[in-house]
């Protein structure tokens, strides 16, 4: 009996878990797997599964799918919008939601081994597919390799793996090089003297010191870094205070740096040392700032020729006019710890999630910004149809180009 692809795509989307939570949602997989007659492995990287479609000698396809949600309200309005919620790591309960297609990319991977098993007489190598925890927290591919996935499966030949984005269904967005940004996630924690409200000047306010070191951050790219070139620095969280009338001791910043290569990477991170150092001073801390790195992730980069020989495959299978280069994408992936720790070359691709007709009218109308919810809207949701079919079959036809 065929997968029904269809509804387990919406109840994935119903059930969203976060990093190293993704239980419910391994489940869900090894039932599908169990039911396609594919031997697995589960509870890889703590929640994470590999199955093995092994069928005679050939070459070895590694295919990524990663599984976790987002600590995001769903706002979209649909009838399988997700009421979910969990326990962040510091212990909150927040809403959950699938805002970057992890959910899409777990559905479309079934449904390629689904595919690949029904037609074993047309090919001949190994597929290992990873179902892998936590890419947002920046750590499930590591906890994967820490846990002797390399070890325990053949080599790959190639990594493969791909991701919804923003552009219309049905489109692909691939090129070589660098596709995605480096990153950093860092955690800064501004030291101050906390006391009463109504004494100010019996402190040093960390809250007057996180407001100047966001504001002084900003010029880390307006400021530092050539035009021509790529930088983003995010603060994307501000945790300080309990009550109107207390000044606190302390207060912590979360920040999402970005860029192409190392060199940038080594340069934006002395920036922001400098900068948060700096305001603490200005604003006469007595104890240096805190900054731990929370996560590490590389560029992602496709390898170049087979990056080419992937976009030839692609042009024959749906068209000249459905693969366009996407451009380099500021966000970042875990994905490339399987390829660089395997010296395997990696092709990483977008696919399109977006009705077309309304992409089309927000490029019309120049507003694609606003019309368009990009991954992590709250407002971030695909067209089923055709990205569920779109999504299969690009993995499929990613597979087969290197399997004999």
């Amino acid at each position: 009996m065929a997968i029904d692809l269809e509804a387990l795509y919406i109840d994935l989307h119903r059930h969203p878990e976060l990093s190293f939570q993704e239980t419910r949602t391994a489940g869900v997989v090894t039932r599908t797997l169990t039911e396609l007659g594919i031997p697995f492995d589960e509870g890889i990287g703590r929640t994470g599964v590999v199955a093995t479609l092994r069928n005679g000698d050939g070459p070895v396809v590694w295919l990524r799918a990663d599984m976790d949600g987002l600590p995001v309200e769903e706002r979209t309005g649909l009838a399988y919008a997700s009421t979910a919620h969990g326990l962040d790591p510091a212990g909150l309960d927040v809403p959950v939601m699938h805002a970057c297609g992890h959910d899409m990319h777990v559905t479309a991977l079934l449904g390629a081994l689904e595919r690949l098993a029904a037609t074993t007489g047309e090919w001949s190598g190994t597929v290992i597919a990873l179902f892998q925890p936590a890419e947002e927290f920046g750590a499930g591919a590591r906890a994967m390799i820490d846990d002797g996935v390399l070890d325990r499966y053949p080599a790959p030949t190639v990594v493969l793996g791909q991701h919804l984005t923003p552009l219309p269904a049905g489109l692909i967005g691939v090129r070589p090089g660098t596709q995605m940004s480096a990153s950093d996630g860092l955690s800064v924690t501004l030291h101050g003297r906390g006391g009463h409200g109504s004494r100010p000047h019996s402190t040093i306010d960390p809250i007057v010191m996180a407001a100047a070191t966001v504001m002084r951050l900003q010029t880390v790219v307006s400021r530092e870094t050539d035009p021509r070139n790529m930088a983003v620095v995010t603060v994307g969280s501000i945790h300080a205070g309990l009550k109107h009338n207390i000044i606190p001791a302390e207060a912590t910043l979360q920040l999402s740096l970005r860029y192409p290569d190392d060199a940038a990477r080594l340069r934006v991170l002395a920036q922001v040392e400098r900068v948060v150092r700096a305001e603490a001073s200005a604003s006469g801390a007595e104890q240096e700032p805190t900054i731990v790195t929370d996560h590490t992730l590389p560029p992602t980069i496709n390898d170049a020729e087979a990056t080419a020989r992937l976009e030839a495959a692609f042009r024959r299978a749906f068209g000249e006019s459905a693969v366009i280069d996407p451009g380099m994408f500021t966000g970042s992936e875990d994905v490339s710890w399987f390829a660089r720790d395997t010296g395997a070359p990696l092709v990483f691709w977008f696919w399109g999630g977006v009705d077309p007709e309304l992409y089309a009218r927000a490029a019309a109308d120049g507003t694609i910004d606003r019309d368009v919810p990009t991954n992590h809207s709250p407002y971030f949701a695909p067209v089923l149809h055709p990205t569920i079919e779109r999504g299969v079959e690009t993995l499929v036809v990613a597979a087969r180009e290197w399997l004999d």
